[in-house]
């Protein structure tokens, strides 16, 4: 049954079809020809059923916060204020790249968003600065990673639904700031290195009357991060109360603190979140119906058994998960891939003694990572149209970045700690 449905998907994705297709059809058909007399109502209902959950209210909310401020200037205010601290050091210019990808993580929750939002005006930067283009792009999709990591992660959304009600998306955010730090630590090593190696000029020092300018200027800005995390955590709000007070602070500053919005610019960017949130809501709905076939077949354990044996250790079962995840998400979207493959791992997971919240961070990690890795990874795309560069461009220093995430993937799955000792 597994054979026949990635048959007919791939056939399809080959037709040219969007993954949505592919990813509901080919369960149908698979249904109709194993078990003609099924109930197609039953099939239907699994649709409704991938979208009823509450928690799927972050994603809509979160992404038009993110489009609020990638269309003004929240994103200049704050690499002007990391650049002012950071920019004049060997390297500057990319640890400012890196931070700012990180804190706009914490903002935003889209790898995608931050590719957008950060690298524009970081491109020119680091071209300035004497950076190779390749190099410039290569950090940008790359570091753009910690926004899956640090909290509000969509990643972590689509997690936390697929595994079940059992996961708090409230552990997961938090758990994700330590590995998002480390990601961002290491890429700042590496910039400085590289930065030495190449003998990238440095730039002027700013005096602190610049930087108190700047301050003030990101000080709002840097308000999402502190509300967003520390509501969560202090349990102030919920996860998805704090994606509607992020609407409304992003709102609030872009419009009548900042003005860079006209008010009549919202219902356009009301728009263009609604699009991109149906196509990740019909991908979540396809997700489920998926799922469910492959549960009715008993594949997750037919896979569990013949990948993982009868009785697999925690490090092995999360070194399976990894290779598994990181190879999907290097050829699909990262939530098609956590949507389908979650449901198959979380019991092996589960018998193994593995910690759910463990193996999100885990999950989510290889999933941004996939996101930047050749030959499908979507922020490679989204980095070539943004910029306007032939994919062979855009990947071709990419490489130093992947071993350096191949890596942190390494201690995130021996020394779970990174990812539990906040929640613990």
């Amino acid at each position: 049954m597994l054979a026949t449905m990635l048959s007919i998907m791939i056939v399809l994705l080959f037709l040219n079809f969007p993954m949505m297709i592919p990813l509901m059809l080919a369960p149908v058909v698979v249904m109709l020809i194993f078990n003609p007399n099924l109930n197609m109502d039953l099939l239907m209902g699994q649709l409704l059923t991938g979208i009823s959950s509450s928690v799927l209210l972050c994603v809509p909310l979160f992404i038009f916060a993110a489009d609020i401020m990638t269309s003004g200037k929240t994103s200049n205010r704050l690499l002007d204020f990391i650049g002012s601290f950071i920019g004049h050091i060997r390297g500057g210019y990319a640890v400012t790249t890196a931070a700012a990808c990180s804190v706009f993580g914490a903002i935003s929750g889209s790898t995608q968003a931050a590719v957008v939002a950060i690298g524009r005006p970081m491109r020119e930067r680091m071209l300035k600065a004497g950076y190779k283009d390749s190099s410039a792009i290569a950090l940008i999709i790359n570091a753009s990673d910690v926004a899956l990591l640090i909290p509000p992660s969509i990643g972590m959304i689509i997690y936390a639904l697929a595994a079940g009600s059992g996961v708090s998306v409230g552990d997961l955010f938090i758990a994700g700031i330590i590995p998002g730090l480390l990601v961002f630590l290491a890429f700042a090593i590496y910039s400085v290195i590289y930065a030495k190696i190449k003998d990238i000029p440095l730039a002027e020092r700013q005096g602190w009357g610049e930087r108190w300018k700047s301050f003030r200027k990101a000080l709002l800005p840097l308000g999402f991060p502190v509300l967003i995390i520390g509501g969560i955590y202090t349990g102030t709000f919920s996860p998805v109360e704090a994606s509607g007070i992020a609407v409304l602070y992003a709102f609030i500053l872009e419009v009548f603190i900042f003005r860079t919005i006209p008010l009549k610019k919202i219902p356009s960017i009301a728009l263009s979140t609604g699009l991109v949130t149906s196509a990740v809501f019909v991908l979540v709905a396809g997700g489920q119906l998926f799922s469910w076939v492959l549960g009715y077949a008993r594949i997750p354990q037919q896979i569990s058994e013949a990948v993982l044996g009868t009785d697999p250790s925690a490090i092995y079962v999360l070194i399976v998960v990894s290779i598994f995840f990181f190879i999907g998400c290097m050829f699909v979207d990262p939530i098609v891939v956590i949507l389908v493959l979650t449901p198959i791992f979380i019991p092996a997971a589960e018998t193994a003694g593995v910690d759910l919240i463990h193996l999100g961070v885990i999950i989510t990690f290889q999933a941004a990572l996939g996101s930047a890795t050749p030959p499908f990874g979507v922020d490679i795309f989204t980095a070539s149209a943004v910029f306007n560069k032939p994919y062979l461009e855009v990947i071709r220093s990419t490489p130093p970045y992947i071993l350096i995430l191949l890596f942190i993937g390494v201690l995130l799955i021996f020394f779970p700690q990174l990812s539990l000792v906040l929640i613990n």
